[in-house]
């Protein structure tokens, strides 16, 4: 039996591999994917008929398929699900057929077919699907491969009588949602699975299993022909399924195995197998990527599967559950059935295209409607070829959606479902550029639409009492602004202008223009919004990458934003935009950055010049309370402050200088350093007081330290006291500081100064693996070193792709230069790093020197 498993095994890879070849190729297309799956399936019927036979596993045993093998649809990877079903009503019974079940199971394998299989009686079978959705869901697309029909037949009929349709179909939507909401709630994940993901496969299948239960139909013909969906939904069903099932087939058979994440490492891989190039569009200057291509491709057939799979679910649910609740008339147009939105007519879209927009706005106008029903998003979704230019054009359709812009509620979710029919896209033509839009920018998580839509909500939180506690000052400032929704059409446009090439705050405020001007907006509006959308990057680059310290930085921003007004807009914009990139950019450190900015900006733009003597007597006044309260001896301070310049008491707050006199008023001119840890006054991440003799690699150890550590550096703040004494302050974020903070600044407070004494070589920086994001959109990495306004020092700028000891190595570049560091700023956005650095040093005066610095940093980052 050894020599016939054997070729048995050969032959099933060899014709296995026959099948899968095709599909690493653009030969296979979503026409003849349905046929490959079939095939697959057969072949594996085929041959576990054989290893039946070779095995000899009685005829009383029936083989039957289950799950996805089941229903014919076999990936090249997928799991085989087969059923040994026996015939009386214990396995116990049958311990004579221990032996073959066992052989049968093994020689599968040894075979090559690593099949997922289990051993029940029918009776058996019927309680483990009561018990278990799961089972009875798989069991519901079971079909005999061979055996006992009769037995086959009685196992469907005494199923078929425990399956209680209206608990399955409750049970399996309670999974699609729990689904959905483990994977974002979104089928616009930057790395979706393809199955699993909202608008994925799985959401298909659920649509089909439901409606099996209910007995309306297996397949979407069937499925038409039974009134759940129409001719034109059923084609649409059938085509995105095709999509969707031609790509995970290509990524099982290009990476060889289980995978249904299009991960960035094979997004490419399968862009190409299907024949899609990068390429350059015609009056485009920036070239699209083949795997953007395929993403745009798989969300806009992920987005249809979401509104299709809506309909349907709520089709059958109403054929379940007949609702005979009274129909309440909202208006001539527009009925509430139970709280969802109900056309008056199934042709209201066509017979009057401006009921489109008027559903949104009745939807927010109206407090107890929470969605829309089945039968008003079915009529959405035939009706899209109507909003054509005419549409778009139309004083009326204007009116409506500044209304909605206006409405004092309800903005979030009616853009949102704006955005779900495809409304939105084909109102705001130049939105709809942006819909499935990946951003290659290692910095967002989100698709362009998904990210505008949650800088909407950011923005409209800022706006309701219940979510007050959760960024104070934003909402404060929200309270007392006039006209909330020109804040929301920034969100909607800031941007808009992605993927186009060239400045997309530029574009869009080009793009804002034009509505503005279309749709009758007072020039102040315009002019704001319009001022919004150009400068919405500005005040977090100030206060990310500039010296806010110094005045004339300060003074230079405020000209720049021109007034409070649009100093408020603009801060209000930033916070809801960062928010909106990505969970993990958004910190406490980063917040009060744009605080302190926004507050030093509006006492310039008040009329109080920054004088940079008030501010430091009014700073050590400040600290001086703080230092009375503390108990500290009379004039203890005098020590250390006489070592202090101007700089050091304008770049550090009154609760700085108080704790840094408090730890350091009696070790002034300590020959060993002294280092002190104390958690962020910012609420997150710990701050870490280095003071030491200056000596020229000190910045590049002190970072070598954390870098080892496995601590990220955020900002840095470097003085140089008139006693050659080094007063550092560095803020220092981590994963694990809530977790074991008393530890860490132990150990800091122990370990930072050995480092600092150490009289090695600095280490080389440890080498660690780039993320897969890093190694799939690499960045081209820039520096520049320019004079500072004042000419007294230099300022070095990075952008690069983040990788673990990358400030480590930045600093050993700058020690071997003799370069000293004044002032580091650290911001990393997602898996981009925009470090900027103040800079010292003899080598800085000559030209050669500097391209050197410059070469050497570059090519550190390029390694």
């Amino acid at each position: 039996m050894n020599t016939e498993l054997g070729t048995l095994r050969t032959v099933y890879r060899q014709e296995k591999n026959a099948i899968s070849e095709g599909l690493r190729t653009p030969a296979a297309s979503t026409r003849s994917i349905r046929s490959v799956l079939h095939k697959l399936s057969r072949l594996t019927d085929k041959h576990l008929c054989a290893i039946r036979t070779a095995s000899g596993l009685p005829a009383e045993v029936a083989l039957v398929a289950v799950g996805g093998y089941g229903r014919e649809q076999l990936f090249p990877a997928s799991d085989v699900d087969v059923l040994l079903l026996l015939p009386g009503t214990d396995t116990e019974a049958h311990a004579h057929l221990k032996t073959h079940l066992e052989r049968f199971i093994g020689a599968c394998w040894d075979a090559g077919l690593e099949i997922g299989s289990s051993v029940r009686t029918i009776s058996e079978c019927v309680a483990e699907a009561t018990q278990d959705v799961t089972v009875q869901t798989a069991m519901l697309e079971a079909r005999l491969i061979d055996g006992d029909a009769a037995l086959f037949a009685d196992f469907q009929q005494q199923y078929r009588a425990s399956l209680n349709p209206k608990a399955f179909f409750t049970a399996k939507t309670l999974e699609l949602r729990q689904r959905h909401i483990k994977h974002e709630d979104t089928p616009y994940a930057l790395e979706p699975n393809c199955k699993e993901s909202p608008g994925g496969l799985r959401d298909l299948h659920t649509i089909l299993w439901v409606s099996q239960a209910a007995g309306l139909g297996r397949t979407w013909r069937e499925l038409a022909a039974s009134g759940i969906a129409t001719e034109f939904e059923a084609s649409q069903l059938e085509r995105n399924e095709a999509t969707l099932s031609l790509i995970r087939a290509k990524l099982h058979a290009i990476s060889g195995r289980h995978e249904d994440r299009l991960i960035f490492d094979l997004q490419t891989a399968v862009a190409q197998s299907l024949g899609i190039q990068s390429h350059t569009p015609v009056g485009e200057t920036m070239p699209v990527r083949a795997s953007e291509v395929l993403m745009r491709r798989y969300y806009w057939a992920a987005k249809a599967v979401m509104q299709l799979q809506q309909i349907l679910l709520l089709n059958i649910q109403e054929h379940l559950y007949p609702n005979n609740a009274a129909l309440k008339r909202i208006d001539e147009r527009f009925w509430d059935k139970d709280g969802l939105i109900e056309v008056a007519s199934d042709d209201l879209y066509h017979q009057d295209p401006q009921a489109i927009l008027a559903t949104f706005l009745t939807y927010q106008k109206s407090p107890g409607l929470r969605d829309l029903s089945a039968r008003t998003l079915r009529a959405l979704y035939s009706a899209r070829d109507l909003m054509d230019s005419s549409f778009r054009q139309d004083p009326v359709n204007r009116r409506t959606f500044m209304q909605i812009l206006q409405e004092p509620r309800g903005q979030t979710h009616a853009f949102r479902l704006m955005n779900a029919t495809s409304v939105l896209g084909r109102y705001l033509w130049s939105f709809r550029r942006i819909v499935g839009q990946m951003q290659h920018d290692l910095f967002h998580v989100y698709t362009v639409d998904q990210h505008t839509l949650m800088v909407l909500r950011n923005m409209r939180r800022f706006f309701m009492a219940e979510h007050a506690h959760e960024y104070p000052l934003c909402s404060q400032l929200a309270s007392g602004w006039d006209k909330p929704w020109l804040l929301y059409l920034a969100c909607l446009f800031h941007d808009i202008g992605k993927g186009r090439g060239g400045d997309h705050s530029e574009i869009g405020a080009i793009e804002v223009k034009r509505f503005a001007r279309q749709h009758g907006m007072e020039a102040a509006d315009a002019a704001l919004v319009e001022f919004l959308v150009r400068e919405h990057l500005q005040m977090s680059t100030v206060a990310q990458k500039q010296d806010t310290s110094d005045p004339d930085v300060i003074c230079a921003f405020a000209q720049r934003v021109g007034n409070e007004r649009q100093l408020t807009a603009l801060y209000l914009l930033t916070v809801a935009d960062i928010r909106g990139t990505s969970p993990k950019v958004w910190n406490g450190w980063k917040a009060k950055l744009l605080e302190d900015l926004f507050h030093n900006t509006m006492r310039v733009l008040g009329g109080r010049a920054p004088d940079a003597q008030s501010m430091v007597e009014a700073r050590k006044r400040d600290a001086l309370v703080q230092l009375a309260l503390s108990a500290q001896p009379h004039e203890s301070h005098k020590a250390l402050w006489d070592t202090l310049n101007v700089s050091y008491f304008m770049r550090h707050e009154p609760a700085d200088i108080a704790w840094h006199t408090r730890h350091l008023s009696r070790h002034v001119g300590s020959p060993t350093p002294v280092v002190r840890a104390r958690q962020s006054l910012a609420g997150e991440g710990v701050q870490v007081l280095v003071y030491a003799p200056d000596q020229a690699d000190l910045f590049a150890r002190i970072c070598g330290y954390f870098d080892k550590a496995g601590l990220m550096v955020v900002d840095a703040r470097i003085h140089t006291a008139r006693n050659g004494y080094a007063l550092d302050t560095f803020q220092i974020a981590s994963e694990q500081l809530h977790m074991h903070y008393r530890e860490l600044t132990t150990l800091i407070e122990n370990g930072l100064p050995q480092a600092i004494q150490s009289k090695e070589p600095l280490p080389e920086p440890i080498k660690r693996r780039l993320s897969r994001r890093v190694r799939s959109f690499p960045m081209v990495p820039r520096v520049t070193l320019t004079p500072d306004e004042k000419a007294q020092s230099w300022l070095l700028n990075i952008s690069a792709s983040d990788r673990a000891g990358l400030l480590y190595s930045v600093a050993r570049i700058l020690a071997a230069h003799g370069l000293s560091v004044e002032l580091a700023k650290v911001s990393t956005l997602g898996e981009r790093v925009e470090d900027s650095f103040l800079v010292q040093g003899a080598s800085l005066a000559n030209n050669a020197k500097q391209l050197q610095i410059e070469t050497e940093l570059v090519q550190m980052l390029q390694e």
